[in-house]
């Protein structure tokens, strides 16, 4: 996702942190707005759509705005997610750009139960947060956005995953839903569906999501390298096209996090997810194609 104000180089970076689907040619950009300012745009959001939308959707395929990232229930900023969703929508149909969707990005952490992934659902403290968030979302045709980390779950517990779960690399199913006999083989499409599940639960089965984020460090902890990256990232891309068990049959629209290593943020591996290295040259090679 690309935050606010970097937008004169917005239609540059959205070719950069690119939509996983080949089958969709042209990469759209998706627009994030920073968490320290849903309180402002939760009272008004006309000046900041055009400021940051309206002045550049001649020039930038905005396929979606993200109204807040990863705004955890417990949040001082949680009250106002929803609002400031609302009035971006108003300001957006206002400068008739209403067909640009609106969202916010959540963390796969809002899942309280995940096994099986039929089993899927909002914790009880998360559930109060996202439930009109999604009900918001199903009345306007807009795609929930789900950041999901495959490695976070394999780090947090690899005495109990292998790790050819997350990586896309285990020969055979892992994981047969005893809800309803889905077979897994890797641990994205676990946790994809698990989400789907949980979007089911509250009442909205319809309800596309889109995975927002996704991506393996290379250094910095656990099973942290370059080769699992690589091998993480381009089974990624492999896979995607044929979306997961519980919503087979098409593309499962996801980007890839991140563009470059960023060295500002603590020591760890949140320093390494970039598929270039902060000098520009890359880790190692992908394909689209």
């Amino acid at each position: 996702m690309v935050k606010t104000p970097s937008l004169a180089a917005a239609a540059a970076v959205s070719m950069l942190l690119v939509l996983t689907v080949p089958l969709i040619q042209t990469a759209g950009l998706i627009l994030d707005v920073p968490n320290e300012s849903l309180q402002s745009l939760a009272s008004d959001a006309s000046q900041w759509v055009e400021s940051n939308v309206a002045r550049f959707a001649s020039d930038v395929n905005f396929r979606c705005i993200s109204v807040g990232n990863e705004v955890e229930p417990s949040d001082s900023n949680a009250q106002y997610v929803l609002p400031a969703m609302q009035n971006v929508r108003t300001a957006l149909n206002a400068v008739n750009l209403g067909g640009i969707p609106v969202s916010t990005a959540n963390k796969f952490d809002l899942l309280g139960t995940t096994y099986p992934p039929s089993a899927g659902s909002f914790s009880s403290s998360a559930a109060p947060y996202i439930t009109p968030i999604i009900n918001f979302l199903n009345s306007n045709g807009a795609p929930l956005l789900a950041n999901i980390y495959p490695y976070f779950s394999y780090a947090d517990n690899p005495q109990s995953i292998d790790i050819s779960y997350p990586l896309f690399t285990s020969p055979g199913t892992v994981v047969t839903d005893s809800g309803n006999c889905l077979k897994y083989q890797n641990l994205f499409d676990a946790m994809v569906d698990s989400v789907y599940a949980a979007v089911a639960r509250v009442g909205a089965p319809n309800l596309t999501v889109v995975v927002s984020e996704s991506g393996w460090p290379s250094d910095g902890g656990t099973a942290a390298t370059v080769d699992n990256a690589s091998t993480y990232i381009k089974n990624l891309i492999n896979h995607v096209n044929g979306g997961t068990p519980r919503k087979s049959g098409g593309p499962l629209e996801t980007y890839l996090f991140a563009m470059f290593d960023e060295n500002r943020k603590p020591a760890g591996v949140e320093q390494h997810f970039g598929l270039f290295n902060p000098d520009g040259t890359p880790k190692y090679q992908i394909s689209f194609n």
